[in-house]
């Protein structure tokens, strides 16, 4: 399993407008345990990784680049929705820029809020993930 996928969430046009779903059990094997979302982003977020968590992002609206380093690499991902996603299966750094006006990011997380578990620095990132082999 790859620690980055881009998928593309379906969405169903109709005269009511479109419809995009997630059925979770389609991507990933992991319980969905919180749901946040983004909306009129002023500047740059994340910038940071957290112990033991995968993820899905979801560019709902607008647009915005998504950007991930996996402990070797900066990998990145220019997303539009309402369909465009990233599965992170993995623990990675991220950082989101570029947002459009408006731009909404929902991201699902493996794992609840615990502040201990976030990691700010690069540098102790790459520390934990070389811990982690």
């Amino acid at each position: 399993m790859n620690a980055l996928q881009k998928i593309v969430i379906p969405t169903h046009t109709d005269d009511r407008g479109p419809l995009s779903v997630i059925e979770i059990k389609d991507y990933v094997d992991w319980k969905p345990e919180r749901v946040y979302y983004l909306t009129d982003v002023k500047k740059n977020r994340a910038g940071h990784a957290v112990k033991n968590e995968k993820k899905i992002y979801v560019c709902q609206k607008g647009s915005f680049t998504a950007r991930f380093h996996d402990g070797n690499d900066w990998v990145e991902f220019n997303l539009s929705g309402p369909g465009d996603a990233v599965i992170m299966n993995e623990v990675c750094y991220r950082d989101f820029i570029n947002f459009s006006e408006d731009a909404v990011l929902l991201a699902i997380s493996s794992v609840n809020y615990v502040p201990e578990d976030y990691i700010f620095d690069l540098d102790e990132f790459l520390e934990f993930k070389r811990n982690q082999s």
